[in-house]
């Protein structure tokens, strides 16, 4: 149960004050007829369209938000509140209100952190600050608790460091809600993040695409390489997986007759967390017929360019001391080239997995022992990835570490895929996907072999999609992009759990 400490036990003592008064202090009807920023405007217009500044006609306005300052002087107090738009200073004066209303400001009844409905009419102060003359005041909730406080000191060379009762980012991911009231530049983060998806929205939409809905709660896991999440269908008795792909599920709606689908939604992969990863985590895929890689590249950087466009009005950010350029075209380069780069391994020498592994510990990379070629790859290409800081499409990848594209032509060794990287980090994956049976069905046998059982990357037949590809499915290019690595490089995070409204965190205690 519930312990107040002493700030707190002083605003359960207010309520008890007020509630003697015949003042509900969570009463359940409100009234607003502007946001601040609309009182604000309504008042400048009415201004500017006076004759003469005296002669301001009267401009009455219902505020509501919560209590941010009070600034108590005998009979004129001033009481600036917040909403989600803005501020605005509420002008009180014992001679335009009932004295009892007054008096609730007067003794101290209402705080800062309260929500308050204000109505009145709009003025400006001498200081010239515009206002609102407040006829009405009602108190609409009654807060507790006393918000954290953030300050700020400025050092000796310009950098501002934050300190006090909440500058420990942990306790701002714990409390959110907290970190949203009191922290005006978090609200941007996320509001911004909602411009990004609305921007993918608006973009697949002109391109064609349908948006579609695919299932949560899977039988089978499959589309990429993690470990799920396991959950239980009491129901049907049936071990269900939380996806950790939308990928088999749409193209299933090529089958069915559809051009080109998208999903962005939430996926689930029971691994561990870094800067750059969350167990949960938002992301765009899209699969459009008749088209393949290199027509996904050119759409991928189209998109990429629009959102960024759309959100921050260019194509240039900065994120992290970096200035990064979305222009097209991008730099390209295969992962043969971009591994030779970075390490100077060149791994078409070493067709060996042993061989490989010998050559990266001869380079003086310490690895676990006995993995397989194809995962041989992935870390070295981990190695070139902090190097691709402007926008880089890396293509044409080993088989063994892409099941479902199709060969790279008189290739056998290569498929038809590509990641993009900007600010070092994976943005995206894309192929031209496979729509052979035949050659599915013995990609997913020979992953199982591969793999063993309990690794990551294991990869279970799914017989449903493979009967699905059996009706037959046009070929097509597929895509897939961490949504919230995009609102990072638009937002300037560096942290994923800054753009995660309530990210995964350990037990507190």
């Amino acid at each position: 149960m519930w312990q107040p400490n002493r700030l707190e036990q002083e605003r359960v003592d207010k309520i008890q004050e007020l509630e003697a008064r015949g003042v509900a202090p969570f009463p359940a009807r409100v009234e607003r007829t502007h946001t601040t920023i609309a009182a604000m405007g309504a008042y400048e217009s009415a201004e500017s369209a006076a004759p003469d500044p005296e002669q301001v006609p009267d401009v009455a306005v219902t505020v509501c938000g919560r209590v941010r300052r009070v600034n108590l002087k005998g009979k004129v107090s001033f009481m600036h509140i917040e909403d989600e738009q803005g501020r605005l200073q509420l002008f009180l004066r014992v001679n335009d209100m009932d004295e009892p209303v007054y008096d609730l400001v007067k003794d101290k009844l209402i705080d800062v952190d309260d929500f308050v409905q204000a109505a009145g009419v709009m003025m400006r102060t001498k200081a010239g600050e515009i206002s609102v003359r407040v006829s009405t005041l009602t108190l609409l909730s009654k807060g507790l608790s006393p918000l954290p406080v953030i300050k700020e000191a400025k050092q000796e060379d310009g950098t501002v460091i934050e300190y006090g009762e909440f500058s420990d980012t942990e306790q701002r991911y714990r409390q959110r809600y907290a970190d949203l009231a009191v922290n005006r530049t978090t609200r941007l983060v996320f509001r911004r993040r909602a411009e990004v998806i609305r921007a993918l929205r608006h973009f697949l939409d002109d391109a064609g695409m349908l948006e579609v809905e695919t299932p949560i709660l899977q039988p089978i896991y499959g589309g990429a390489a993690a470990r799920p999440f396991v959950t239980h269908h009491n129901q049907l008795h049936q071990d269900l997986y939380l996806r950790i792909s939308f990928e088999l599920y749409l193209k299933r709606l090529l089958v069915g007759g559809y051009d080109a689908v998208y999903e962005i939604g939430r996926d689930f992969r029971n691994e561990g967390v870094s800067f750059k990863h969350n167990p949960e985590f938002t992301m765009l895929e899209f699969y459009k017929a008749y088209i393949d890689y290199r027509g996904v590249m050119d759409l991928a950087e189209r998109m990429v360019v629009y959102v960024a466009e759309q959100v921050t009005g260019g194509t240039t950010v900065s994120y992290q001391g970096e200035t990064l350029d979305f222009t097209p075209p991008w730099q390209r380069l295969t992962a043969r080239e971009a591994i030779r780069n970075a390490t100077e391994i060149d791994y078409m020498d070493h067709p060996a997995a042993a061989d490989l592994e010998a050559a990266i510990r001869a380079s003086g990379d310490q690895i676990k022992p006995g993995q397989p070629w194809g995962k041989l790859i992935e870390h070295l290409l981990g190695k070139a990835e902090p190097g691709f800081v402007q926008p880089t499409i890396i293509y044409d990848y080993p088989l063994d570490i892409s099941p479902f594209a199709k060969r790279v032509a008189y290739d056998d060794v290569h498929v038809e895929r590509f990641e993009f990287f900007i600010a070092g980090m994976e943005m995206g994956n894309a192929f031209t996907e496979l729509n052979d049976p035949r050659d599915q069905e013995r990609r997913f046998l020979e992953m199982a072999e591969r793999f063993r059982e309990e690794d990551d990357d294991a990869a279970p037949l799914d017989t449903d999609y493979l009967r699905a590809m059996r009706y037959g499915m046009p070929p097509n290019g597929g895509f897939g992009m961490g949504v919230d690595r995009l609102v990072m490089l638009l937002t300037d995070q560096r942290n994923i759990r800054d753009v995660l409204l309530y990210p995964h965190l350990r037990e507190e205690k």
